[in-house]
């Protein structure tokens, strides 16, 4: 596996493994818990809501990067993370792994990597965050592997 930063070029799979690594919770978790409604209001445009966040993620003059990783050539997964050096505070703000390489410490690999990253860019403390559903467990599991603490936060939606 090779760690390496963003290029222009990678726009557009990275927005696509994106969009195919989190339509599941969109599709599968998020729409049939909270019904037509209130996902249409919240996540009805998720992927164009990615469209553009991905585009946006990788703008070194606001502190803010994207490393991809290559198995055999092919993206495997990348990361994305932004640093406030005057708060030495660092956040990721996106982890993705295509699903052929999940399970083989790609996910495990780039955070790492951002972690140091991070470091090195004045960080002190990391955020990662992920849902509380049977989705997102691998993401939680990862990242306590990691040595990150969990801070349990609820959030509720209702139709009015």
């Amino acid at each position: 596996m090779r760690i390496r930063a963003f290029t222009h070029d990678d726009l557009a799979p990275l927005t696509d493994l994106t969009i195919d690594t989190f339509r599941p919770f969109f599709e599968d978790v998020f729409r049939p818990l909270m019904g037509e409604v209130i996902f249409t209001v919240q996540h009805g445009n998720w992927r164009d809501d990615y469209r553009h966040q991905v585009a946006e993620l990788h703008a070194p003059e606001r502190h803010s990067y994207v490393a991809v990783a290559e198995v055999a050539g092919v993206i495997a997964g990348y990361v994305a993370w932004v640093v406030d050096p005057d708060r030495g505070h660092g956040e990721v703000v996106i982890l993705a792994v295509s699903p052929q390489h999940r399970r083989h410490a790609v996910g495990t690999a780039l955070c790492e990597h951002a972690f140091e990253q991070m470091r090195l860019l004045g960080a002190e403390i990391v955020e990662i965050a992920t849902g509380g559903d049977p989705f997102h467990a691998p993401a939680r599991a990862l990242y306590e592997q990691l040595g990150c603490t969990p801070n349990p936060v609820t959030v509720y939606f209702r139709r009015l």
